[in-house]
Order: structure tokens, then C-alpha cells, then sequence
């Protein structure tokens, strides 16, 4: 039971991980620093889908299921839990090159608001 609460736990924070990439740029609109944690995020992401790698949280989550007495499963975290949500073909590079394509765009997007809002209000990014 402890590891598969473990695996679950990973599951959720891998979400979350990449919910903030795609979206996490808005936190510049409250803490100034939120790029300096977002930005390399973002760029992790990318690099895992432009790579075609696997993100570490994948085999992490795999070995605590193992361990739970169920079985993990192949590919990565977006290819098992969110892949045949929306792309029910499979996995494929161009598809993860497309991916990363949203996050950059997702990201262009949100940095772009953040501009806009903080020029409006007469603040800015720096400490």
C-alpha cells in the first residue's frame, strides 16, 4: 500500500510538473523569481520531447508500482495517461516534436501577458 501511495504521489506531481511548464509563466505576475524556476522547467520539457527521452519520474513511478506488487508500463508518462486522450494513434516523434511545440508556444503566450501586464503596471521582472 506505502508504494503504491508513493506512485500515486509521483503521478500527481508529474502532472503537476507539466502543468507548470505549460502554464507556470503566470507566477511571474505575483513573484518576480517564478521565471527562474519556470524557464529551465520549460526548457526541460522541451528537451525531453525534442529528445524523444524519457522524463525520470516515469521510471521512478514504474519501480514504486513494481514494488506496490502491480505492474509498470511501457513508454512515457504522457504516452500512457494522456497520449490516448488525445493522440489515439500512439507515440511518435513528430508527435512529441509537436508537443514541444506547444509548450514553446504556450510559454510565448504566457511570458507575453506577463510583458503586457506588468508594462501596464509599471513593474517589471528584475528583482
Amino acid at each position: 500500500m506505502f508504494y503504491r501511495v508513493l506512485a500515486d504521489t509521483v503521478l500527481v506531481l508529474h502532472l503537476l510538473f507539466i502543468l507548470a511548464v505549460v502554464a507556470g509563466g503566470l507566477g511571474a505576475l505575483r513573484w518576480r523569481w517564478a521565471p527562474l524556476v519556470h524557464v529551465p522547467a520549460v526548457l526541460w520539457g522541451m528537451f525531453i520531447q525534442v529528445s524523444g527521452g524519457i522524463c525520470p519520474l516515469t521510471p521512478l513511478e514504474n519501480e514504486l508500482r513494481r514494488a506496490a506488487g502491480s505492474s509498470g508500463y511501457s513508454g512515457g508518462f504522457i504516452e500512457h495517461y494522456l497520449l490516448s486522450i488525445i493522440y489515439p494513434a500512439g507515440l511518435t516523434q513528430s508527435v512529441q516534436l509537436l508537443l514541444a511545440l506547444v509548450v514553446l508556444l504556450a510559454n510565448v503566450a504566457v511570458y507575453t501577458f506577463v510583458w503586457r501586464r506588468l508594462k501596464r503596471a509599471g513593474g517589471s521582472l528584475s528583482a
